[in-house]
């Protein structure tokens, strides 16, 4: 997978998580069209920016537990060549 696909995906969850939409990891690696490994991928790629996420089993969603997501605004790329 390239950069910028990874960076496409690690905003979508972004913004999921920022709308505590993401359901269980099944649901999410299902919406967003990658094994489940990779959503425990995603998941700690955050974290590993500093993100704390935690999951809620009553909302059966992921979470910022300081309620603040990541700004990815300047580095998500589109297009085929990064352009």
């Amino acid at each position: 997978m390239k950069l910028s696909e990874q960076l496409q995906l690690l905003d979508r969850l972004n913004g999921l998580i920022l709308r505590k939409g993401t359901g269980n990891y099944l649901s999410l690696s299902y919406r967003l069209a990658i094994s489940p490994r990779q959503v425990y991928y995603l998941l700690d790629a955050l974290k590993d920016l500093g993100a704390e996420i935690a999951y809620c089993k009553v909302q059966q969603s992921y979470y910022y537990v300081n309620e603040r997501g990541l700004d990815f605004s300047g580095l998500v790329l589109s297009g085929k060549n990064g352009s």
